[in-house]
């Protein structure tokens, strides 16, 4: 029998497929009255920035005319520097809401509203760290305790490694025994791990989401206060009409110089950002897959994702889920907000740029797919494609930047060492010298630089006069911050331009990123892992530096910006993944942040329980295999539920049976097993009985009791003594 503990009795709900090809059926019916002028603001200032400085340019390349060349780097430029103008006015519209908006603590949480919420806190995992994963949990659920509203912690496992998988069972075992009692702890393993991330969660609401009013997403390194989540509640019971609210959370708990950089960056540029985007979209705003609230009904009706006509890394399950979740829902009418007033919302970010670009790689995939889903939906909003092309256009930029150094330094070497005809193919009294006007773009090379780190400039001001920064970092270590954080950003920024860049080829071409578990420790990596890591943008710098060098030292040093950061890739790299030099910045008080000051509680409350975590002792496969009793004890941890088809076979499963017969101890046997095939064993009850029954040793009558006897096939087990009976054999026992 299932034990309630693991999981409760389901309450299904359909959550179908959202036809890409219609509109849904009733998408206006719930459709807010939004400031249409804020929108209209944003997207013509930046069309008009963009239009001045590309006019800006066109006048410095056109003096001679323009030749291929030319109009080539115009058009990458217009592309690179609309994307920087919409960053600008973002920055602007957020700086001032920011300033302008109350205090959190001058809204009051309404009790009785909260009370009649019933709230899952849903935590998706994948081959996570379990003394991680499960003191988040507990701790979560103590914070919870006693609060108004109803609420349950959901661990929806996705784990494919069996000895991962083993420990978890372990650790929900402790937790559930620990917890407090009126916040219920679940926890469900997947057994076919069907459409990643977003299938895990559709899983979920398919069979249980009838119990839930509401459901708050974590990812793996969330963490969240106990106010926040019950602001989240509030806010969603107080507006019928709303599907889905996001936070902006802020990075916590990396201590490598990179991480402690990110973390300062999120916490002062963070909710400069954040408010620019909830200023102007309003109610139309995106989802970014975790730290968010959401009605279940609204996910169930609304958002159902289909699978994207053929294959990776375009087609096949969508990867990033998010961004499309949020456009499916505001298709259907519902409102979808962001909410950066709702504080107390935190996540750990990569400790190292190796880390981030792997992460960057599967988010690059995901973002690219995002130009199938503009191409096939229908009903959109154009504020909803605007997002989606924003996600696109994060990695595209890379390229586009590189590419307009490359054609740049192509124009420059046609110059330099091509003989041009100044005189053209008719008669003329004067030649064409190739020449731009040098003053007009030293003007526009200062534009572009003040409209580039603009957003910094008001992240900046903000901590100036945000009351927390001033209380807990001080005007001096802001400002030291600042400039800190935007010289390591200098260094960091061309690295990701080729690593992105390669992402984005890599996708083109065709090939998928597959899906590995992010990396969330401070171990960092080799000098020689990292020199391999780096090995491209470090190859790319010496190039361009020598190319750069050729046409004119002034050149080079124009260039040197870009230039010295990919020389020096791999050093950036290996230093800033160094916990010592993240250390060390924070002793100079270098890169402080709030948080440094006042830890959230979300987090040192979950490292205050991971101790009792740490002594776990978990099954072995092999041990399971021998000790029947034991998994008649787990029998309630595993998910029968197995989504296939009558005619269907779960090949690992299968061939998990097959191997029975070909082993001759239970050593021998889980050494065949593949990783999928233990893990298919270890979902499937049934089957891990059968194989015990195949392996159990076989027994003799004897007047003395019970004996052991060894046989093929069988392992040594501790002799029983009890009554006499006729000998008895197993029939799946091998023959010798």
């Amino acid at each position: 029998m299932t034990d309630s503990r693991a999981r409760p009795i389901e309450f299904p709900v359909s959550m179908p497929d959202q036809a890409f090809s219609s509109p849904a059926a009733e998408g206006d019916r719930f459709r807010p009255k939004s400031h249409a002028w804020r929108k209209v603001f944003v997207f013509a200032t930046t069309v008009l920035m963009t239009v001045w400085a590309t006019h800006e340019m066109f006048q410095v390349l056109s003096v001679s005319g323009l030749t291929l060349f030319e109009w080539a780097l115009l058009a990458v430029f217009a592309l690179n520097i609309s994307w920087v103008c919409f960053a600008f006015v973002n920055a602007i519209a957020g700086l001032g809401s920011a300033l302008s908006v109350a205090s959190p603590a001058d809204d009051k949480i309404c009790v009785s509203r909260i009370a009649r919420a019933r709230t899952v806190i849903a935590f998706p995992i994948y081959n996570e760290d379990v003394d991680q994963i499960f003191s988040t949990v507990l701790a979560t659920a103590q914070s919870l305790s006693n609060a108004p509203g109803d609420f349950e912690c959901f661990i929806l496992s996705d784990t494919t490694d069996a000895s991962i998988a083993l420990r978890e069972e372990a650790a929900f075992e402790r937790v559930a025994r620990i917890g407090p009692a009126d916040v219920k702890i679940r926890y469900r393993r997947r057994t076919i791990n069907l459409h990643r991330k977003s299938g895990n969660i559709r899983d979920f609401v398919t069979r249980w989401g009838g119990r839930y009013d509401y459901m708050v997403v974590y990812d793996a390194d969330s963490y969240m206060e106990r106010d926040a989540i019950l602001r989240l509640v509030d806010a969603m019971q107080a507006s019928p009409k709303t599907g889905l609210i996001q936070t902006i959370p802020q990075l916590v708990g990396v201590e490598t110089l990179f991480g402690r950089c990110q973390q300062f960056a999120a916490a002062l540029y963070g909710p400069v950002l954040g408010h620019g985007i909830a200023w102007w979209a309003q109610k139309e705003g995106n989802f970014w897959g975790h730290n968010a609230i959401i009605r279940v009904r609204a996910l169930a009706e609304a958002a159902g994702l289909p699978v994207i006509p053929g294959r990776a890394p375009f087609g096949g399950t969508i990867m990033s889920h998010d961004f499309v979740e949020a456009a499916m829902l505001r298709r259907a009418g519902w409102n979808v907000e962001v909410r950066p007033d709702i504080t107390g919302s935190y996540e750990q970010g990569p400790p190292t740029i190796i880390d981030m670009v792997t992460r960057d790689r599967r988010w690059c995939q995901g973002n690219m797919q995002h130009m199938a889903v503009l191409l096939k939906a229908r009903g959109l909003t154009w504020t909803s494609r605007f997002h989606l092309i924003t996600g696109i256009f994060s990695y595209l930029s890379s390229p586009l930047w590189l590419l307009f150094i490359c054609i740049g330094m192509l124009l420059s070497l046609q110059n330099s060492f091509l003989v041009p005809d100044y005189f053209g193919e008719g008669a003329s009294l004067f030649p064409q010298w190739p020449v731009i006007d040098s003053e007009r773009a030293l003007n526009l090379f200062i534009a572009t630089m003040v409209i580039l780190f603009t957003p910094k400039i008001c992240g900046l001001i903000y901590g100036l006069t945000n009351k927390v920064w001033r209380k807990d970092v001080g005007a001096w270590r802001t400002v030291t911050g600042t400039i800190s954080e935007t010289l390591l950003s200098v260094l960091i920024a061309p690295i990701l331009m080729v690593t992105q860049t390669s992402a984005v080829v890599s996708v083109l071409s065709g090939q998928d990123s597959g899906w590995a578990p992010q990396k969330r420790g401070d171990d960092g990596y080799s000098f020689l892992t990292t020199l391999r890591h780096n090995l491209p943008a470090t190859v790319l710098g010496f190039v361009l530096t020598i190319a750069a060098i050729a046409i004119s030292p002034i050149y080079a040093a124009w260039l040197a910006p870009a230039t010295i950061g990919l020389m020096l890739s791999a050093p950036v790299s290996y230093f800033t993944a160094k916990r010592s030099a993240g250390l060390r910045s924070k002793q100079l008080g270098l890169l402080a942040s709030p948080h440094d000051a006042n830890p959230p509680a979300s987090r040192t409350d979950a490292l205050r329980v991971r101790p009792r975590f740490s002594d776990l002792r978990p099954n072995r496969l092999a041990s399971l295999l021998l000790h029947p009793h034991e998994q008649q004890r787990r029998d309630y941890l595993v998910d029968p539920y197995w989504p296939l088809g009558r005619s269907d076979v779960h090949v690992p499963l299968a061939t998990a049976r097959a191997r029975a017969d070909k082993a001759a101890s239970i050593s021998e046997y889980v050494d065949m097993l593949s990783p999928a095939e233990k893990m298919a064993l270890l979902n499937s009850s049934k089957d891990m009985k059968m194989v015990s029954i195949r392996f159990a040793p076989f027994r003799t009558s004897s007047r003395r009791g019970w004996q052991t006897v060894v046989v093929p096939g069988s392992q040594l087990l501790p002799a029983e003594t009890t009554r006499s009976v006729k000998a008895r054999v197993d029939p799946l026992r091998r023959k010798p």
